[in-house]
């Protein structure tokens, strides 16, 4: 919802403004928008976000309307057969599931909040039920606070159910009944990457991390290496030692952090913080034999096995990667696999670069 988060405070501040918001809760095949995606507009015609690149959008609007008159929720069904897919902008057939509702502006106000705030958070709706039910939605926060009510007799349920999708980390479809369905979409802060040190290397990367959406932070002690001439761009410039930096740089769900130095002066210190840190990916540049020192040292300064399974080492995708660039893109293709992966994966899983990785 950050993408339509301007125009809908706009649109919300004036009360006698009826808004609907349209959102994706379930997508099979070929679609442009994941489950989440959402659409917001008025009666009068102003329209922010998508649900599906445009293929839909209009009878989206027309079911927004009728909505907003009867101020009932509607669950809309869209199928495109493969041989007219292409008309529509897809490269082969698909469904998708769209709820359209009225905006609870009052709701809205707590959503924002978290929004503002970057706290993770589950907003559950109901998708499937008796009139009554129907759109209904409950937000609940990290901390355990909650906003809305379902019923009494299903929210102690639905609470315990946002809960543990929360923790997952993936947004989904789930009943709570025989004959109430709900929709869990998971919030999270937006993404960021912590490069330690300032080589080549990490100007590409940060670069590219710039472009795919994510908060960019370069932390490097040395001022020939973390200079304002080398990352004119980067969000935040730290020039610290680790240990210091990350008493400063909060490390979430939504972190990604990568080791760049090949110097355990740095590296070390900033892997003892990572790797228990609940940061969804922690990487390190290094061929197998740095890896295996650098592990037998961090074992030998007190981590477990567990948490150095979670270093991804040698750092980056497996694709023959040469040039600083294409370490760069190796290095943040690993990231958004472990990120749309949805849950901490061990780094054992995902492929590996090639092992004559040269060091900078």
């Amino acid at each position: 919802m950050r993408d339509i988060l301007p125009d809908l405070n706009n649109w919300a501040a004036d009360e006698d403004q009826s808004i609907a918001l349209a959102t994706v809760i379930q997508t099979w095949g070929s679609s442009p928008r994941r489950a989440g995606a959402k659409m917001a507009f008025t009666p009068d015609g102003r329209i922010t976000g998508s649900v599906s690149g445009g293929c839909v959008e209009g009878a989206v609007f027309e079911a927004g309307v009728e909505v907003l008159k009867s101020n009932r929720p509607q669950l809309l069904h869209f199928g495109v057969a493969d041989e007219t897919a292409w008309e529509v902008g897809l490269a082969c057939g698909g469904s998708i599931d769209i709820l359209v509702k009225p905006l609870d502006k009052e709701f809205f106000k707590s959503l924002r909040s978290v929004l503002v705030e970057e706290r993770p958070a589950a907003v559950l709706t109901v998708v499937r039920a008796p009139d009554e039910l129907l759109g209904r939605e409950l937000l609940i926060k990290e901390d355990g606070n909650v906003v809305g009510t379902i019923d009494d007799n299903l929210d102690e349920q639905a609470v315990r159910l946002a809960k543990e999708t929360l923790l997952q980390g993936s947004s989904r479809r789930a009943n709570l009944s025989e004959d109430v369905e709900v929709f869990i979409e998971v919030i999270l802060p937006p993404p960021t990457l912590i490069a330690v040190g300032g080589v080549h290397i990490t100007i590409a990367l940060v670069s590219l991390a710039k472009t795919l959406g994510y908060r960019t932070i370069v932390v490097d002690p040395r001022s020939a290496f973390g200079s304002q001439e080398r990352f004119p761009h980067v969000d935040q410039l730290v020039q610290s030692w680790p240990q210091e930096a990350f008493q400063k740089i909060p490390l979430t769900r939504s972190t990604a952090i990568a080791m760049l130095t090949h110097d355990p002066k740095l590296d070390d210190p900033a892997l003892k913080i990572a790797l228990p840190s609940p940061a969804f990916y922690v990487g390190a540049l290094g061929s197998k034999t740095t890896q295996a020192k650098r592990r037998q040292r961090l074992l030998d300064e007190g981590l477990t096995e567990a948490q150095l399974d979670r270093l991804h080492g040698p750092i980056g995708l497996k694709i023959g990667a040469a040039t600083p660039e294409e370490i760069a893109m190796s290095i943040m293709a690993e990231i958004v696999a472990a990120r749309n992966h949805g849950e901490i994966l061990p780094a054992r899983e995902f492929s590996k670069v090639n092992d004559r990785r040269s060091e900078p």
